[in-house]
């Protein structure tokens, strides 16, 4: 395949992803309801909302435009690399795995994924479409809840910091790109507006805040009122509908409550927590005052290993941390240059 039948494939591919979602009248629509709905019933976290959100942003990505601008910073993705790539895949969102895929498939290489058992089925849903439309990329890809790695030559592995040491043990032999636990943060100069703190509320709260890219914490000037971001979140009050996402937040406020721990703020359906903490349980968004800014770019750039995204006005806007682009790589790890690179050390051995 040259990369132009590939990108026209994947094209196609976003096309039908918009659409399925919006139920027009094509021979994939009902298939995806039915889909999205045992993806809902084997993970509650996927609610049609937000599985719906998750296949529209890949659709709007998936423009032959857009990959086109994409494969023009890699000259060397012309060429058909061949290697069998191990991809363990998470599951915390909707389509999260999508990705690695992706950019193996575009990289003329061959997927051998495993499965989360937490988002087993819609990535396969997609790829049985993709196989529809280009049926040369039938033979590229293995999905498996199950897979066991045979004759690889690369991994690319997502994962918990705990499941990463054992990536880093198992596969390390292998040429490899492992990621581990990631969070976001805002920083607010306290100048923000209504409809800022409204679309701040996007970072945090879609996807349940289970994402790399979900704001865990705010970094707010001495003197922020807080009641602003309350009056703001209160569009997300529909999280209260949830019982996965209620009894985190419910066994979270116990705790606190138990402990007697200080400086929580509540409105039924998310704490703010005063600490210095980067990482929050769900139902909790942890909140740290300052003084002076310049302390806060030092300890983001001491914890610059812990973050996916800033959300502010200078870094990521708000209300698009759940909006990736294709270049928008999951900590930083520039895989498509990862595997092109891996592509031509194999063809020049040979």
């Amino acid at each position: 395949m040259t990369i132009n039948d590939k990108i026209k494939a994947f094209a196609e591919l976003g096309s039908i992803m918009s659409d399925v979602v919006m139920n027009v009248n094509n021979s994939f629509a009902k298939n995806y309801e039915r889909t999205a709905t045992s993806a809902f019933h084997k993970n509650g976290w996927f609610t049609r909302e937000f599985t719906n959100k998750a296949v529209v942003d890949w659709g709007n990505v998936l423009k032959r435009e857009k990959i086109e601008s994409m494969a023009q910073n890699y000259p060397e993705i012309e060429s058909e690399g061949g290697l069998n790539v191990g991809l363990i895949l998470a599951g915390n969102i909707p389509m999260v795995g999508f990705h690695d895929i992706f950019v193996t498939l575009l990289t003329g290489n061959r997927v051998h994924g495993k499965l989360s058992s937490k988002d087993a089925l819609l990535i396969p849903f997609f790829m049985e479409i993709l196989t529809k439309i280009e049926p040369r990329f039938k033979d590229r890809i293995q999905l498996d809840e199950h897979m066991r790695f045979r004759d690889i030559d690369a991994v690319i592995a997502t994962g918990s910091d705990n499941s990463a040491r054992y990536f880093e043990y198992y596969f390390g032999k292998y040429p490899h790109v492992i990621r581990s636990n990631r969070t976001s943060v805002a920083v607010l100069n306290g100048e923000e507006t209504f409809e800022d703190l409204q679309h701040l509320g996007m970072d945090i709260f879609t996807y349940f805040g289970l994402g790399c890219r979900n704001v865990s914490k705010i970094y707010a000037p001495a003197g922020f009122e807080t009641s602003r971001f309350f009056e703001a979140a209160t569009d997300f009050g529909f999280l209260t509908e949830n019982k996965k996402y209620m009894n985190n937040y419910e066994y979270n406020r116990t705790l606190y409550l138990l402990n007697d721990e200080k400086g929580l703020l509540d409105n039924n359906f998310v704490i703010l927590r005063e600490t210095d903490d980067l990482h929050a349980p769900t139902g909790v968004i942890n909140i740290q005052y300052y003084d002076h800014f310049d302390n806060v770019l030092k300890e983001l750039q001491q914890k610059k290993d812990d973050l996916q995204c800033i959300i502010s006005k200078g870094d990521v806007p708000f209300g698009k941390s759940q909006q990736p682009e294709l270049t928008d790589f999951a900590d930083n790890k520039d895989t498509v240059k990862f595997l092109t690179q891996l592509n031509n050390k194999v063809k020049d051995t040979i």
